[in-house]
Order: structure tokens, then sequence, then C-alpha cells
């Protein structure tokens, strides 16, 4: 079966084990059509770069998946008419990674990055 990598954004006044609850509805719609989730993360409240439907930040969802692609059509499906998810990204892949996404990665150099120091100008 193909391999595929879902994100999805919810609305920000919904609590944390609601955000959790909606990636277990959607994964139980996918293994009722024939595929499963290989994994599922959370990474939690983040601000978007732009306005959507007049929420600034969102709860943001993580899903890898092996199914055949009428369980991944019906599952967005259900997703963009569900009213607390405001976007959907599917893609497919090759192979997944192993190990947790780079969003969950913590960063090794610090949040500035390795930068030299500025000389006088």
């Amino acid at each position: 079966m193909p391999l595929y990598e879902h994100v999805m954004i919810a609305r920000q006044d919904l609590s944390n084990a609601q955000a959790e609850g909606l990636v277990e509805h959607f994964s139980t719609v996918l293994s009722d059509n024939g595929g499963k989730v290989v994994d599922s993360e959370y990474w939690g409240v983040k601000t978007m770069a732009y306005k959507i439907n007049k929420n600034r930040k969102g709860h943001y969802a993580f899903l890898k998946t092996d199914a055949p692609s009428t369980a991944v059509q019906e599952m967005e499906r259900l997703m963009r008419l569900h009213d607390d998810v405001m976007r959907v990204l599917t893609i497919k892949v090759d192979a997944h990674e192993e190990g947790p996404s780079v969003q969950m990665k913590k960063d090794e150099r610090g949040d500035r990055g390795d930068r030299r120091e500025r000389r006088d100008r």
C-alpha cells in the first residue's frame, strides 16, 4: 500500500484533549477503510504565518499512514467537512523516516543557530 504523511491544523480554542481526540477519530476512519496509522504526533499549539478563519494559532498534528488511496480520500473528505479542522495537507512519500519528525526534535545548536561574531563596521 502507498505511504502518506498528513498534517492537520485544528482551531485554537479546542483543548489539547479535544485536538488529540480528532487525531484518534480520523485514525479510526482510516483503519475502517482498510488503512493503518504507522505513527502520529501532536505538535501542540503553534502560531501561523497568517490568519485562517480569524485564528492566529492552531493545534498541529502529524500522521504517518499506510493506506489505500480510497481510505485517504475518505479521511480527507471528512477532515474538510469537520468544523474544527482548518487545514489539511497530505503528501505521498516513498518511505517514512525513522524516529520523531523535525518539529519534535530539539535544536542542538540553540535558538539562534551557529552564528559567528559580528565585526565592527
